[in-house]
Protein backbone atom coordinates (compact mmCIF):
# COMPACT_ATOMS: atom_id res chain seq x y z
CA UNK A 1 0.00 0.00 0.00
CA UNK A 2 3.73 4.72 -1.41
CA UNK A 3 4.63 6.59 -0.31
CA UNK A 4 5.92 8.34 -0.76
CA UNK A 5 3.10 9.87 0.92
CA UNK A 6 6.97 14.85 3.22
CA UNK A 7 7.32 17.11 6.57
CA UNK A 8 9.96 19.79 7.00
CA UNK A 9 12.23 19.62 9.66
CA UNK A 10 10.22 21.14 12.61
CA UNK A 11 12.12 23.24 14.81
CA UNK A 12 11.75 23.19 18.84
CA UNK A 13 11.22 26.63 20.48
CA UNK A 14 14.39 28.05 21.96
CA UNK A 15 14.93 28.37 25.60
CA UNK A 16 17.33 30.70 26.81
CA UNK A 17 20.61 32.65 25.61
CA UNK A 18 22.83 29.23 25.37
CA UNK A 19 19.64 27.64 23.30
CA UNK A 20 19.36 30.28 21.30
CA UNK A 21 22.90 30.25 20.55
CA UNK A 22 22.84 26.13 19.46
CA UNK A 23 19.39 27.43 17.64
CA UNK A 24 21.64 29.58 15.53
CA UNK A 25 24.43 27.10 14.81
CA UNK A 26 22.06 25.06 14.01
CA UNK A 27 20.36 27.41 11.60
CA UNK A 28 23.41 28.08 9.91
CA UNK A 29 24.21 24.24 9.09
CA UNK A 30 20.86 23.97 7.40
CA UNK A 31 22.38 23.46 4.03
CA UNK A 32 24.13 20.03 5.12
CA UNK A 33 20.44 19.04 6.17
CA UNK A 34 18.54 20.40 3.29
CA UNK A 35 17.91 18.32 0.17
CA UNK A 36 14.93 15.63 -0.22
CA UNK A 37 15.12 11.49 -0.56
CA UNK A 38 12.79 8.57 -0.46
CA UNK A 39 14.24 7.16 2.58
CA UNK A 40 14.24 9.27 6.36
CA UNK A 41 15.58 8.38 9.30
CA UNK A 42 14.32 9.94 12.88
CA UNK A 43 16.90 12.29 13.75
CA UNK A 44 16.82 10.57 17.54
CA UNK A 45 17.38 7.55 16.52
CA UNK A 46 20.33 8.53 14.64
CA UNK A 47 21.88 10.77 17.50
CA UNK A 48 21.27 7.78 19.95
CA UNK A 49 23.92 5.78 17.82
CA UNK A 50 26.11 8.44 17.68
CA UNK A 51 25.81 9.14 21.29
CA UNK A 52 26.77 5.75 22.05
CA UNK A 53 29.16 5.24 19.23
CA UNK A 54 31.14 9.04 21.10
CA UNK A 55 30.75 7.41 24.58
CA UNK A 56 33.01 4.50 23.83
CA UNK A 57 35.45 6.21 21.89
CA UNK A 58 36.22 8.55 24.64
CA UNK A 59 36.23 5.56 27.23
CA UNK A 60 38.33 3.40 24.96
CA UNK A 61 41.06 6.57 24.73
CA UNK A 62 40.86 7.07 27.98
CA UNK A 63 41.58 3.39 29.18
CA UNK A 64 44.29 2.43 26.92
CA UNK A 65 45.80 5.72 27.78
CA UNK A 66 45.55 5.97 31.28
CA UNK A 67 44.72 2.81 32.59
CA UNK A 68 46.89 0.26 29.85
CA UNK A 69 49.77 4.03 29.85
CA UNK A 70 49.66 3.38 26.01
CA UNK A 71 51.42 6.46 24.84
CA UNK A 72 48.65 8.13 22.86
CA UNK A 73 48.43 11.60 20.95
CA UNK A 74 45.13 12.19 23.72
CA UNK A 75 44.84 15.86 22.39
CA UNK A 76 44.20 15.41 18.81
CA UNK A 77 41.98 12.40 19.72
CA UNK A 78 39.93 14.21 22.23
CA UNK A 79 39.74 16.28 19.55
CA UNK A 80 37.84 14.56 17.23
CA UNK A 81 35.20 12.98 19.76
CA UNK A 82 34.83 16.61 21.32
CA UNK A 83 33.62 17.90 17.57
CA UNK A 84 31.03 15.10 17.54
CA UNK A 85 29.74 15.86 20.22
CA UNK A 86 29.25 19.26 19.23
CA UNK A 87 27.52 18.16 16.47
CA UNK A 88 25.56 15.84 17.62
CA UNK A 89 24.55 18.94 20.57
CA UNK A 90 23.44 21.06 18.18
CA UNK A 91 21.22 18.94 16.20
CA UNK A 92 20.05 17.90 19.30
CA UNK A 93 19.12 21.21 19.98
CA UNK A 94 17.99 23.01 17.02
CA UNK A 95 15.32 20.16 15.84
CA UNK A 96 12.97 18.35 17.45
CA UNK A 97 13.65 14.67 18.07
CA UNK A 98 10.90 13.41 15.75
CA UNK A 99 12.28 15.13 12.76
CA UNK A 100 13.41 13.31 9.66
CA UNK A 101 16.23 13.98 7.97
CA UNK A 102 16.42 13.36 4.43
CA UNK A 103 18.51 10.32 2.70
CA UNK A 104 20.97 13.23 1.83
CA UNK A 105 21.74 14.36 5.34
CA UNK A 106 21.70 11.16 7.01
CA UNK A 107 24.38 10.10 4.15
CA UNK A 108 26.16 12.90 5.13
CA UNK A 109 26.26 12.50 9.14
CA UNK A 110 27.61 8.50 8.04
CA UNK A 111 29.71 9.40 5.91
CA UNK A 112 31.89 12.07 8.31
CA UNK A 113 31.67 9.00 11.14
CA UNK A 114 33.60 6.97 8.84
CA UNK A 115 35.71 10.16 7.80
CA UNK A 116 36.09 10.59 11.88
CA UNK A 117 37.05 7.43 12.79
CA UNK A 118 39.70 6.68 9.80
CA UNK A 119 41.29 9.99 11.65
CA UNK A 120 41.49 8.18 14.88
CA UNK A 121 42.87 4.64 13.78
CA UNK A 122 45.33 7.00 11.80
CA UNK A 123 46.78 8.15 15.01
CA UNK A 124 46.35 4.99 16.70
CA UNK A 125 47.93 2.35 14.19
CA UNK A 126 45.55 1.94 11.16
CA UNK A 127 44.34 -1.19 10.44
CA UNK A 128 46.71 -3.23 12.96
CA UNK A 129 44.39 -1.17 15.69
CA UNK A 130 41.90 -3.72 16.26
CA UNK A 131 38.93 -1.39 16.27
CA UNK A 132 39.53 -0.63 12.25
CA UNK A 133 36.18 -3.16 12.25
CA UNK A 134 33.81 -0.49 13.37
CA UNK A 135 34.56 1.42 10.09
CA UNK A 136 31.70 -1.26 9.16
CA UNK A 137 28.99 0.24 11.28
CA UNK A 138 27.85 3.44 9.24
CA UNK A 139 27.75 0.95 5.90
CA UNK A 140 25.54 -1.07 7.85
CA UNK A 141 23.00 1.58 8.92
CA UNK A 142 23.00 2.37 5.74
CA UNK A 143 22.44 -0.71 3.97
CA UNK A 144 19.14 -1.07 6.42
CA UNK A 145 17.38 2.26 6.23
CA UNK A 146 19.12 3.88 2.80
CA UNK A 147 19.34 3.63 -0.72
CA UNK A 148 21.15 1.30 -2.27
CA UNK A 149 22.87 4.03 -4.38
CA UNK A 150 24.07 5.74 -1.36
CA UNK A 151 25.17 2.56 0.42
CA UNK A 152 27.46 1.73 -2.55
CA UNK A 153 28.63 5.55 -1.99
CA UNK A 154 29.28 4.98 1.66
CA UNK A 155 31.16 1.50 1.19
CA UNK A 156 33.37 3.39 -1.63
CA UNK A 157 34.20 5.69 0.88
CA UNK A 158 35.24 3.09 3.41
CA UNK A 159 37.15 0.93 0.67
CA UNK A 160 39.44 4.41 0.28
CA UNK A 161 39.63 4.99 3.55
CA UNK A 162 41.02 1.54 4.34
CA UNK A 163 43.22 1.68 1.87
CA UNK A 164 44.88 5.00 2.71
CA UNK A 165 45.35 3.08 6.26
CA UNK A 166 46.70 0.07 4.66
CA UNK A 167 49.05 2.08 2.09
CA UNK A 168 50.24 4.31 4.69
CA UNK A 169 50.26 2.69 7.83
CA UNK A 170 51.51 4.12 11.52
CA UNK A 171 53.07 2.76 14.73
CA UNK A 172 50.40 0.94 16.93
CA UNK A 173 50.87 2.00 20.43
CA UNK A 174 52.36 -0.59 22.43
CA UNK A 175 54.21 -1.36 26.01
CA UNK A 176 57.72 -0.90 24.58
CA UNK A 177 57.03 2.50 22.66
CA UNK A 178 55.45 0.88 19.66
CA UNK A 179 54.25 -2.30 17.32
CA UNK A 180 53.99 -3.14 13.55
CA UNK A 181 52.61 -5.77 11.83
CA UNK A 182 54.04 -7.34 8.83
CA UNK A 183 52.75 -5.96 5.42
CA UNK A 184 51.61 -9.12 4.27
CA UNK A 185 49.18 -9.35 7.53
CA UNK A 186 48.01 -5.70 6.93
CA UNK A 187 47.17 -6.56 3.70
CA UNK A 188 45.12 -9.43 4.68
CA UNK A 189 43.63 -7.26 7.06
CA UNK A 190 42.53 -4.67 4.09
CA UNK A 191 40.92 -7.51 1.84
CA UNK A 192 39.04 -8.87 5.09
CA UNK A 193 37.44 -5.51 6.09
CA UNK A 194 36.51 -4.96 2.18
CA UNK A 195 35.14 -8.26 1.71
CA UNK A 196 33.21 -7.91 4.87
CA UNK A 197 32.16 -3.95 4.22
CA UNK A 198 30.55 -5.50 1.00
CA UNK A 199 29.09 -8.80 2.27
CA UNK A 200 27.73 -7.31 5.53
CA UNK A 201 26.48 -4.36 3.19
CA UNK A 202 24.76 -6.70 0.85
CA UNK A 203 23.24 -9.16 3.65
CA UNK A 204 21.89 -6.06 6.01
CA UNK A 205 20.35 -4.04 2.65
CA UNK A 206 18.46 -7.42 1.43
CA UNK A 207 17.12 -8.35 4.57
CA UNK A 208 15.67 -4.44 5.33
CA UNK A 209 14.43 -4.77 1.86
CA UNK A 210 12.44 -8.00 2.57
CA UNK A 211 11.09 -6.52 6.09
CA UNK A 212 9.98 -3.27 4.48
CA UNK A 213 8.16 -5.18 1.87
CA UNK A 214 6.81 -7.21 4.11
CA UNK A 215 5.38 -4.10 6.00
CA UNK A 216 4.46 -2.36 3.14
CA UNK A 217 2.17 -6.02 2.18
CA UNK A 218 1.04 -5.65 5.51
CA UNK A 219 -0.31 -2.20 5.52
CA UNK A 220 -2.17 -2.67 2.54
CA UNK A 221 -3.56 -5.80 3.67
CA UNK A 222 -5.20 -3.67 6.45
CA UNK A 223 -5.74 -0.82 4.42
CA UNK A 224 -7.74 -2.93 2.31
CA UNK A 225 -9.90 -5.01 5.01
CA UNK A 226 -10.84 -1.91 6.45
CA UNK A 227 -12.66 -0.66 3.57
CA UNK A 228 -14.44 -4.01 2.94
CA UNK A 229 -15.04 -3.82 6.52
CA UNK A 230 -16.41 -0.40 5.93
CA UNK A 231 -18.18 -0.88 2.66
CA UNK A 232 -19.76 -4.48 4.48
CA UNK A 233 -20.91 -1.97 7.29
CA UNK A 234 -22.66 0.67 4.41
CA UNK A 235 -24.40 -2.51 3.14
CA UNK A 236 -25.71 -3.42 6.09
CA UNK A 237 -27.25 -0.19 6.74
CA UNK A 238 -28.45 0.32 3.19
CA UNK A 239 -30.74 -2.62 3.81
CA UNK A 240 -31.74 -1.36 7.19
CA UNK A 241 -32.70 2.06 5.60
CA UNK A 242 -34.42 0.10 3.07
CA UNK A 243 -36.11 -1.80 5.03
CA UNK A 244 -37.15 1.26 7.47
CA UNK A 245 -37.73 3.73 4.57
CA UNK A 246 -40.13 2.01 2.65
CA UNK A 247 -43.06 2.69 4.83
CA UNK A 248 -42.61 6.76 5.32
CA UNK A 249 -41.86 7.02 1.32
CA UNK A 250 -45.36 4.82 0.65
CA UNK A 251 -46.94 7.81 2.59
CA UNK A 252 -45.39 10.43 1.21
CA UNK A 253 -46.76 9.48 -2.59
CA UNK A 254 -50.24 8.83 -0.96
CA UNK A 255 -50.02 12.68 0.32
CA UNK A 256 -48.30 13.95 -3.16
CA UNK A 257 -51.22 12.11 -5.04
CA UNK A 258 -53.82 13.81 -3.16
CA UNK A 259 -52.22 17.21 -2.84
CA UNK A 260 -51.65 16.56 -7.12
CA UNK A 261 -55.78 15.64 -7.46
CA UNK A 262 -57.09 18.58 -4.68
CA UNK A 263 -54.43 21.78 -6.33
CA UNK A 264 -56.11 23.39 -9.06
CA UNK A 265 -53.94 22.69 -12.24
CA UNK A 266 -53.26 26.68 -12.24
CA UNK A 267 -52.05 26.76 -9.05
CA UNK A 268 -48.07 27.99 -8.45
CA UNK A 269 -47.73 24.48 -6.18
CA UNK A 270 -48.32 22.47 -9.09
CA UNK A 271 -44.55 21.87 -10.37
CA UNK A 272 -43.06 21.65 -6.89
CA UNK A 273 -45.79 18.33 -6.17
CA UNK A 274 -45.03 16.82 -9.52
CA UNK A 275 -41.33 17.24 -8.54
CA UNK A 276 -42.14 15.73 -5.17
CA UNK A 277 -43.76 12.77 -6.50
CA UNK A 278 -41.34 11.85 -9.06
CA UNK A 279 -38.40 12.29 -6.28
CA UNK A 280 -40.29 9.68 -3.67
CA UNK A 281 -40.98 7.95 -6.84
CA UNK A 282 -37.30 7.64 -7.76
CA UNK A 283 -36.55 7.01 -4.07
CA UNK A 284 -39.21 3.60 -4.11
CA UNK A 285 -37.09 2.62 -7.21
CA UNK A 286 -33.75 2.78 -5.57
CA UNK A 287 -35.45 1.35 -2.32
CA UNK A 288 -36.58 -1.60 -4.38
CA UNK A 289 -33.36 -1.92 -6.73
CA UNK A 290 -31.51 -2.50 -3.01
CA UNK A 291 -33.73 -5.11 -1.92
CA UNK A 292 -33.71 -7.12 -5.20
CA UNK A 293 -30.22 -6.47 -5.98
CA UNK A 294 -29.36 -10.18 -6.02
CA UNK A 295 -31.52 -11.38 -8.60
CA UNK A 296 -31.39 -8.57 -10.70
CA UNK A 297 -27.52 -9.17 -10.61
CA UNK A 298 -28.02 -12.68 -12.07
CA UNK A 299 -29.98 -11.91 -14.45
CA UNK A 300 -27.86 -8.61 -15.51
CA UNK A 301 -25.58 -11.68 -16.27
CA UNK A 302 -26.78 -12.65 -19.60
CA UNK A 303 -26.70 -9.01 -20.78
CA UNK A 304 -23.72 -7.10 -22.44
CA UNK A 305 -23.62 -3.33 -23.49
CA UNK A 306 -20.64 -1.09 -24.56
CA UNK A 307 -18.85 0.95 -22.25
CA UNK A 308 -19.69 4.13 -24.24
CA UNK A 309 -24.01 3.08 -24.37
CA UNK A 310 -23.28 2.12 -20.72
CA UNK A 311 -22.16 5.74 -19.30
CA UNK A 312 -24.82 7.29 -21.65
CA UNK A 313 -27.66 5.08 -20.71
CA UNK A 314 -26.46 6.06 -17.16
CA UNK A 315 -25.84 10.00 -18.00
CA UNK A 316 -29.69 9.59 -19.30
CA UNK A 317 -30.81 8.65 -15.47
CA UNK A 318 -28.93 11.50 -13.93
CA UNK A 319 -30.44 14.33 -15.89
CA UNK A 320 -31.76 15.86 -12.52
CA UNK A 321 -30.46 19.25 -13.76
CA UNK A 322 -31.71 20.34 -17.42
CA UNK A 323 -29.54 23.28 -17.80
CA UNK A 324 -26.60 21.06 -17.36
CA UNK A 325 -24.96 19.55 -20.81
CA UNK A 326 -23.95 15.88 -20.77
CA UNK A 327 -21.82 15.10 -23.63
CA UNK A 328 -19.70 11.90 -24.40
CA UNK A 329 -16.40 11.68 -26.21
CA UNK A 330 -14.61 8.10 -27.30
CA UNK A 331 -10.84 8.80 -28.00
CA UNK A 332 -8.97 5.50 -30.07
CA UNK A 333 -5.85 6.20 -29.01
CA UNK A 334 -4.71 3.13 -31.56
CA UNK A 335 -6.51 2.49 -34.25
CA UNK A 336 -8.32 -0.45 -34.10
CA UNK A 337 -8.89 -0.73 -30.55
CA UNK A 338 -12.14 -2.14 -29.46
CA UNK A 339 -14.48 -0.85 -27.11
CA UNK A 340 -15.02 -3.61 -24.00
CA UNK A 341 -18.39 -5.19 -23.91
CA UNK A 342 -19.26 -5.27 -20.23
CA UNK A 343 -22.23 -6.89 -17.72
CA UNK A 344 -24.21 -3.68 -16.49
CA UNK A 345 -24.61 -5.23 -13.24
CA UNK A 346 -26.32 -2.94 -10.35
CA UNK A 347 -22.61 -2.19 -8.62
CA UNK A 348 -21.08 -1.25 -11.83
CA UNK A 349 -23.89 1.00 -12.67
CA UNK A 350 -24.13 2.60 -9.41
CA UNK A 351 -20.29 3.15 -9.30
CA UNK A 352 -20.61 5.26 -12.21
CA UNK A 353 -24.18 6.90 -11.97
CA UNK A 354 -22.65 8.32 -8.49
CA UNK A 355 -20.21 9.84 -10.26
CA UNK A 356 -21.37 11.01 -12.59
CA UNK A 357 -23.94 12.56 -10.89
CA UNK A 358 -21.86 14.04 -8.51
CA UNK A 359 -20.09 16.37 -11.35
CA UNK A 360 -24.01 16.90 -12.73
CA UNK A 361 -24.65 18.38 -8.93
CA UNK A 362 -21.84 20.97 -8.95
CA UNK A 363 -20.96 21.68 -13.25
CA UNK A 364 -21.83 25.14 -14.02
CA UNK A 365 -23.24 24.26 -17.87
CA UNK A 366 -21.09 21.25 -19.16
CA UNK A 367 -20.42 17.23 -18.20
CA UNK A 368 -18.05 15.32 -20.26
CA UNK A 369 -17.52 11.98 -20.04
CA UNK A 370 -14.26 10.75 -22.09
CA UNK A 371 -13.71 7.14 -22.84
CA UNK A 372 -10.24 6.65 -23.98
CA UNK A 373 -9.21 3.20 -25.71
CA UNK A 374 -5.94 1.88 -26.33
CA UNK A 375 -4.99 -2.35 -26.95
CA UNK A 376 -3.59 -2.48 -22.87
CA UNK A 377 -6.37 0.18 -20.77
CA UNK A 378 -9.21 1.83 -20.79
CA UNK A 379 -9.93 4.98 -19.24
CA UNK A 380 -12.62 7.04 -18.49
CA UNK A 381 -12.95 10.57 -17.77
CA UNK A 382 -15.64 12.35 -15.74
CA UNK A 383 -15.19 16.26 -16.61
CA UNK A 384 -17.18 18.99 -15.06
CA UNK A 385 -16.99 22.98 -15.14
CA UNK A 386 -17.66 23.52 -11.62
CA UNK A 387 -15.81 24.77 -8.89
CA UNK A 388 -13.36 21.84 -8.42
CA UNK A 389 -12.44 19.62 -5.19
CA UNK A 390 -11.04 22.27 -2.76
CA UNK A 391 -7.09 21.98 -2.27
CA UNK A 392 -7.91 21.18 1.28
CA UNK A 393 -9.52 18.32 0.52
CA UNK A 394 -7.83 16.85 -2.43
CA UNK A 395 -5.98 14.42 -1.14
CA UNK A 396 -8.44 12.73 1.23
CA UNK A 397 -11.32 12.42 -1.20
CA UNK A 398 -12.74 9.08 -1.32
CA UNK A 399 -12.29 8.65 2.54
CA UNK A 400 -15.70 7.73 3.98
CA UNK A 401 -17.60 10.50 5.70
CA UNK A 402 -15.86 13.48 4.48
CA UNK A 403 -17.81 15.96 2.05
CA UNK A 404 -16.07 17.03 -0.50
CA UNK A 405 -17.23 19.83 -2.40
CA UNK A 406 -20.11 21.16 -0.44
CA UNK A 407 -20.81 21.89 3.17
CA UNK A 408 -24.19 21.25 3.43
CA UNK A 409 -24.72 18.30 1.12
CA UNK A 410 -24.49 14.22 2.03
CA UNK A 411 -22.46 12.34 4.37
CA UNK A 412 -19.75 11.96 1.70
CA UNK A 413 -20.16 8.29 1.70
CA UNK A 414 -21.05 8.14 -2.06
CA UNK A 415 -17.26 8.63 -3.37
CA UNK A 416 -16.47 6.40 -1.04
CA UNK A 417 -18.47 3.77 -2.23
CA UNK A 418 -17.91 4.21 -5.79
CA UNK A 419 -14.26 3.50 -5.41
CA UNK A 420 -14.54 0.85 -3.68
CA UNK A 421 -16.92 -0.70 -6.10
CA UNK A 422 -14.74 0.34 -8.53
CA UNK A 423 -12.07 -1.33 -6.81
CA UNK A 424 -13.29 -5.07 -7.01
CA UNK A 425 -13.15 -4.44 -11.06
CA UNK A 426 -10.14 -4.07 -10.74
CA UNK A 427 -10.22 -0.06 -11.52
CA UNK A 428 -8.24 2.84 -9.68
CA UNK A 429 -8.98 5.98 -9.64
CA UNK A 430 -7.52 9.68 -9.84
CA UNK A 431 -9.13 12.60 -8.39
CA UNK A 432 -8.07 16.19 -9.67
CA UNK A 433 -8.81 19.76 -10.77
CA UNK A 434 -8.65 20.83 -14.12
CA UNK A 435 -7.96 25.02 -15.07
CA UNK A 436 -11.92 25.21 -14.33
CA UNK A 437 -13.63 21.88 -13.02
CA UNK A 438 -13.23 18.98 -11.55
CA UNK A 439 -12.18 15.68 -13.30
CA UNK A 440 -12.44 12.06 -11.80
CA UNK A 441 -9.81 9.60 -13.94
CA UNK A 442 -11.27 5.63 -13.80
CA UNK A 443 -8.57 3.33 -15.44
CA UNK A 444 -8.70 -0.49 -16.03
CA UNK A 445 -5.95 -2.74 -17.97
CA UNK A 446 -8.83 -3.92 -20.23
CA UNK A 447 -8.00 -7.68 -19.45
CA UNK A 448 -8.87 -6.83 -15.75
CA UNK A 449 -11.93 -4.99 -17.14
CA UNK A 450 -13.34 -7.80 -19.35
CA UNK A 451 -12.71 -10.15 -16.49
CA UNK A 452 -13.74 -8.48 -13.22
CA UNK A 453 -16.07 -6.13 -14.33
CA UNK A 454 -18.82 -9.06 -14.40
CA UNK A 455 -18.23 -9.76 -10.56
CA UNK A 456 -19.32 -6.62 -8.93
Amino acid sequence: MSQSRQEAFARVPPMGRERRRLAAIAASLGWLLAGSGERRVRLRTLTVIRWVAIVGQAFTIALVNFSLEFRLPIWPLLGAVGLSALINLVLTAGFAATTRLTERSVALLLGYDILQLAFLLALTGGLQNPFSILLIVPVTLSATTLSLRTTIALCLFVVAAASVLALWPTDLPWYEGSFRLPALYVGGLWLALVLGTALIAGYAGRVADEARRLSDALAATQMALAREQQLSALGGLAAAAAHELGSPLATIAVIARELANSVPLDSPLVEDIAELASQSQRCREILRSLSQNGGNEEHARFTRMPLSTLLETIADSCRRRPEIAVTSVVERLTAGSLEPQLVPTPGFRHALANLIDNAIQFAEREVRLVLSLDPERVEVRIEDDGPGFPAEVLELVGEPYLSTRNEAGGLGLGIFIAQALLAQAGATLQFGNRARGARVTITWSRATLEVEAPEI
